[in-house]
């Protein structure tokens, strides 16, 4: 890292920008196994605030690995680095004024605490996308489980590499026993009640 640098503070300020939206900016972490419905929830609250009128972002894992993150693989020192880089990226969408929403297995418990490091105390909401490894090979929307059963896949997150739950999520949604549109009703009200909408 360079020491030559200096932080530049811009005239607009984080709070101007989020009152110019009349909403309060945050970033909704999205953990879970593959096949949990990150993705799929993700944008289902995605639509759901737009239609409410929000100022709203997905951060989807595979699609950010096509560009910001396409130089990283999937060991676990990669992993780290990727989710680095999408709080990095997260943060600057906060400061935006928007609301965020990263839809990442993010493994590991110590790089979700970083990336809820990098904003406000309350401008982090992890949200436990919960569904057993059984019903997330089950669906195996991308076939990744079979891949990896097969060894096809090393470091496969639930089969060759751990993942570690959230202890303290700020919001557990169970989507191996509800649909997505409860799910999403649920996420709704947590923020509504949260004051982020």
């Amino acid at each position: 890292m360079s020491t030559n640098l200096t932080w530049h503070e811009s005239i607009v300020s984080k709070a101007e920008r989020a009152e110019r939206k009349q909403q309060k900016p945050c970033v909704i972490w999205f953990t879970g196994l593959s096949g949990s419905g990150k993705s799929t929830l993700a944008n289902a609250l995605e639509r759901a605030l737009f239609e409410r009128g929000h100022h709203c972002y997905l951060l989807d894992g595979d699609n950010v690995r096509q560009g910001l993150n396409s130089d990283l693989g999937f060991s676990d020192e990669a992993r780290v680095e990727n989710i680095r880089r999408i709080g990095e990226t997260a943060k600057l969408f906060v400061d935006a004024g928007l609301i965020v929403m990263t839809a990442f297995i993010s493994p590991f418990r110590t790089e979700r605490e970083l990336a809820r490091n990098l904003v406000e105390d309350d401008e982090f909401i992890e949200v436990h996308v919960s569904a057993s490894l059984d019903v997330c090979e089950e669906r195996d929307p991308k076939g990744l489980y079979k891949k990896a059963r097969a060894g096809e896949i090393p470091n496969f997150t639930g089969i060759g590499s751990a993942y570690e739950a959230p202890e303290n999520p700020d919001l557990l949604v169970d989507t191996g026993s509800h649909d997505v549109g409860a799910c999403a009703e649920q996420l709704v009200d947590y923020l509504a009640k949260k004051g982020v909408i």
